[in-house]
């Protein structure tokens, strides 16, 4: 138990005009035994009732699922918190807009504010710990009942009514405090202050979460740029096939079936390029609120020979980083401030102590009123306990243990949706990887078919037609690469997000 209420016994000795030894305190003449007790409530001021806060015990793999090849390692707690993760894709347009949302950005200004309202009410908390003093200047002047017959223009006197003129004039300091015996001020600070760390954490996790979420609209946006060209390209190819097969349907070469399909072939790239366009302006306007302007403020020009850069993990990649996933960490803040509460409430029902104490001068008059007659000074303390209150105390005992116990539950629920999220960005890096590498051999086949193609026809072997066709296949086999190259970009963004905002390995 500490004890930190000297301070308070040798004030208490001083304004009794009593000598004061913090090694010794001698009893006090008139009020000795009350000053005792006093004193022996105050050395229970460092007593805290309610449970002492442990962290919710949870179980982590040593490895991951979906990447046995990345095992445990120790891990830098801090090292998601300060990481520019996004400057990995080597891309400076991309570096700008999350540097401009982070600064703009209307969900990470009200989460800053959030923050700051947590950091006032730790204040807040914290000012219970400490007496409240106030000083006063007060003065009167009033007729009470006296002899009538004589008027004076003195401070004392009688009226011209007959009675007799009063004034008084004083000066006081005051001071209160009710020592925090039993701990209820000190676990609320404990509460408070660990919701301080939940909103910094929630901070952490919206301008992570603005960041990934700009990163996964650029790096899509540019997605879509690629195929709005290919699919630009592949209409061209489609209308000159079509117009070859009416003027074959014309001469009888080419039957009506084979004209239907081939518009029915310009009419599905013709749409599927106006869902492109349609996502390309949304993933535009998506970027420009994420930045803190209008869409009609905002352009982002298309990027020429644009090359997607994918991160890959590290070869060891240990499941305890995402302990530092801002929303885990939220969670296990809160069950600590809810903990904290569990105390506040077993506090009521100790009884309180409250200190109060005056000094000051009063007199009848501005001039001498500083002098040792006018001098006045109270000292009270009252002791105060609630005997029934219909179990209110008990209900709300009962309702901070029920929200710890609910606190527990959600912040275990959030590890393991942290756990499967980290696994499902691990399964999809995986499989896209594999995949981007199977488009990539098709692609690089059909580089080589259309080559051979044009070969043929310069050699006359083989029709134009037959050329734009196996041209067609190259231009397909090009989209289904860029698209998943893309796909795995955005994926390595998912995992730096699931992760806490990147690793650090040693």
């Amino acid at each position: 138990m500490k004890h930190k209420s000297f301070v308070g016994v040798s004030l208490l000795a001083i304004a009794a005009d009593q000598p004061v030894s913090l090694l010794n305190v001698k009893p006090l003449s008139r009020a000795g035994s009350l000053l005792q007790g006093v004193v022996l409530c105050l050395l229970l001021s460092g007593c805290m009732v309610g449970p002492d806060y442990q962290k919710p015990a949870m179980e982590l793999p040593t490895s991951f699922k979906e990447g046995t090849q990345w095992q445990r390692a120790q891990a830098n707690p801090q090292g998601a918190l300060n990481s520019q993760w996004w400057r990995i894709y080597q891309d400076p347009i991309l570096n700008d807009l999350v540097e401009r949302s982070a600064k703009a950005n209307p969900s990470i200004i009200g989460a800053e504010a959030a923050y700051r309202l947590a950091q006032a009410q730790v204040a807040s908390s914290r000012a219970g710990l400490w007496p409240t003093v106030g000083v006063g200047l007060s003065g009167a002047r009033g007729v009470g009942g006296g002899a009538s017959g004589s008027t004076t223009s003195g401070l004392t006197g009688t009226s011209s009514s007959g009675g007799t003129v009063e004034q008084s004039v004083s000066a006081t300091l005051s001071a209160s405090w009710e020592p925090d015996l039993w701990g209820q001020v000190r676990r609320g600070i404990e509460s408070s202050q660990a919701s301080l760390q939940s909103s910094d954490a929630l901070l952490a996790g919206v301008r992570l979460s603005i960041g990934a979420s700009v990163a996964t609209n650029y790096l899509g946006l540019r997605q879509l740029d690629m195929d709005i060209d290919l699919l630009q390209q592949q209409q061209t190819i489609n209308q000159q096939l079509l117009t070859m097969i009416q003027a074959q349907t014309v001469q009888g070469t080419a039957t009506n079936d084979q004209l239907l399909v081939a518009q029915d072939q310009l009419s599905t790239v013709i749409a599927a390029l106006q869902t492109a366009q349609r996502s390309r302006e949304q993933a535009e306007h998506a970027l420009a609120v994420l930045v803190g302007v209008a869409p009609a403020q905002f352009n982002l020009p298309k990027a020429a020979d644009y090359q997607f850069t994918t991160p890959m993990p590290p070869p060891v990649l240990p499941s305890n980083l995402l302990l530092r996933r801002p929303d885990v960490v939220s969670a296990e803040r809160l069950a600590a401030a809810a903990n904290a509460r569990i105390g506040v409430a077993e506090a009521a029902f100790f009884p309180t102590l409250s200190l109060t104490a005056e000094g000051g001068f009063r007199g009848t008059a501005l001039g001498g009123l500083f002098s040792v007659p006018n001098r006045i000074w109270t000292l009270g303390p009252a002791l105060a306990a609630t005997i029934f209150d219909g179990g209110a105390r008990e209900a709300a005992k009962q309702e901070a243990e029920a929200t710890y116990d609910q606190d527990v539950a959600n912040y275990r629920g959030t590890v393991l949706g942290a756990l499967q999220n980290v696994e499902d960005n691990l399964s999809a890096i995986n499989h896209l990887h594999t995949q981007a590498q199977a488009y990539e051999q098709m692609f690089q086949r059909n580089q080589q078919l259309f080559g051979s193609q044009q070969a043929q026809q310069r050699a006359g072997t083989v029709s134009q037609q037959a050329v734009l066709t196996q041209q067609l296949v190259l231009l397909q086999a090009e989209q289904n690469l860029r698209d998943t190259q893309g796909l795995l970009s955005q994926g390595s963004v998912a995992l730096f997000q699931s992760l806490g905002g990147g690793w650090q390995v040693p």
